[in-house]
């Protein structure tokens, strides 16, 4: 994954659509009612080629699938899964809601922080390796505080856990 940022203009974007990613698009169409049909899908390959989904990649996903620019941009913004800028190898999204609060989950967030060396939520760490992000209830209320590191799901995360759960990722 890059975590080198993109110029305003993008210049030297290669599409992500062509060739063996076209040809698995294509192949999601016939699964589903429309094209349209296909957004998180398509999105979801973007983010898994590139890392993230910059301007220009909603635009070629918008094109591919046959809607604006900004309805697609309306979509990436509103999932937490998909990355609107360069993020780290590891993405780190830690659950601060009302239940999770109440059993800790600010401690948690502030050791993850320091762990890491993020300092702030949304910053990628100077070694690239972390990206820290709050979100909206992972669906664990009972197992307080979860976490997701990619796509791994973390339960009952505490302070004390935070140093060794990291190690394992490089």
């Amino acid at each position: 994954m890059s975590t080198a940022g993109a110029s305003a203009s993008e210049t030297g974007y290669q599409p992500v659509f062509t060739g063996e990613a076209m040809a698995a698009l294509e192949a999601l169409f016939e699964r589903y009612p429309t094209k349209q049909a296909c957004m998180l899908p398509a999105l979801w390959m973007v983010q898994e080629a590139r890392g993230w989904i910059s301007e220009r990649a909603m635009a070629e996903v918008a094109e591919v699938i046959g809607v604006t620019p900004a309805y697609v941009k309306g979509v990436v913004t509103f999932y937490t899964m998909y990355h609107t800028h360069p993020v780290g190898r590891n993405v780190i999204q830690v659950c601060t809601t009302t239940p999770c609060s109440l059993c800790g989950a600010e401690d948690v967030l502030r050791t993850i922080l320091l762990e890491t060396g993020c300092e702030e939520l949304g910053r990628t760490s100077p070694d690239g390796r972390f990206t820290v992000q709050e979100v909206e209830c992972l669906g664990a209320c009972g197992f307080a505080t979860p976490i997701m590191v990619n796509d791994d799901f973390i339960e009952s995360v505490t302070p004390e856990r935070v140093a060794g759960l990291l190690e394992g990722y490089k």
